[in-house]
């Protein structure tokens, strides 16, 4: 994880609002979102692993899934994943997780990000605070 500082950590925003400005530009909200907390995640690369810019935020007023919910944007940062080829060896199949456990766990979930994306990523947070903070 390398962490990007930004003008954007500590502003709020109406969730809704942000959600689709930030869709025009090419990121969504990834899976591992809670009531209270998630990340819009732009996706760099897929070709070994997965390299994210990941930009968290966290509800200010009320739940993410209620309407009006305004975020307070985190400090961005540099995420790589990296998956096992082939089947996972330590999947426990029964009924009721056989439609979780199908795919592979991460070799290395905090996989170093390679350095060729660093500058990109940098980039990618100064477009989001032109875009973003409108001064």
């Amino acid at each position: 994880m390398i962490p990007i500082p930004s003008k954007l950590e500590g502003t709020e925003f109406h969730l809704y609002k942000l959600e689709q400005e930030l869709k025009s530009l090419g990121y969504s909200i990834g899976g591992g979102w809670e009531y209270d907390h998630g990340y819009f995640d732009y996706e760099i690369d897929s070709e070994v692993g997965y390299q994210f810019l990941r930009v968290p935020f966290q509800a200010v007023d009320g739940q993410l899934d209620s309407q009006g919910t305004s975020v307070r944007l985190g400090r961005p940062f540099l995420l790589s994943h990296k998956y096992q080829r082939g089947l996972d060896d330590n999947v426990h199949v029964d009924n009721a997780t056989a439609s979780f456990d199908q795919f592979s766990e991460p070799v290395d979930p905090d996989a170093s990000f390679p350095k060729k994306y660093i500058d990109l990523g940098k980039d990618l947070v100064k477009e989001l605070e032109a875009v973003l903070i409108r001064n």
